[in-house]
């Protein structure tokens, strides 16, 4: 079952980076609107980015100044695992026209909103830019992408069985 979540994981970050050309669009922009006036986005976005608690943003803060260590060697500076995380499998290594990158996934005491918080804090300092936000009962997903080199970063927390979170990181290093 874990391998095939890798693999899942490793198709959306990878098809998603070769589906388009273009710069994405930045979650800030205002979406459209439709006949009804309805927004043509999702507000999965705008949900997850409203539920992390100011505690959990302001520790996300703390923690993306601390020496997070990186998932991988050849690792970019926003593939990091969140501060005290277990890698449960080592990086799986992935290559693809958005460049080198891998899949690790890890276990930490810290819940899926501070798991998220921080890997968005940590993409943003980086100079990637936010472009997808997902809640899903207690999961979590994030999703983000640097227009300069074409770095992507994707994460996904759920609540491990026995406490804690479950994470899975996915990343792309650019060129």
């Amino acid at each position: 079952m874990r391998r095939l979540s890798l693999g899942l994981a490793a198709l959306v970050l990878f098809g998603a980076s070769a589906c388009g050309g273009g710069d994405p669009e930045s979650p800030e922009a205002e979406p459209e609107a439709s006949a009804e006036g309805e927004t043509a986005a999702g507000s999965e976005a705008t949900a997850a980015e409203d539920t992390a608690t100011p505690a959990a943003s302001a520790e996300a803060a703390i923690l993306a100044d601390a020496d997070a260590r990186l998932a991988a060697p050849d690792a970019p500076a926003f593939a990091v695992i969140y501060p005290g995380g277990v890698i449960d499998e080592d990086a799986a290594p992935a290559e693809n026209e958005a460049g080198a990158g891998g899949i690790v996934t890890y276990v930490t005491t810290a819940s899926p909103d501070e798991v998220i918080a921080f890997h968005r804090n940590r993409a943003e300092a980086e100079g990637l830019a936010s472009v997808m936000a997902m809640n899903q009962g207690d999961a979590r997903a994030y999703g983000a992408h640097s227009t300069a080199d074409g770095g992507n970063l994707s994460v996904f927390a759920t609540p491990a069985e026995d406490g804690g979170t479950s994470v899975q990181l996915v990343w792309s290093a650019g060129g």
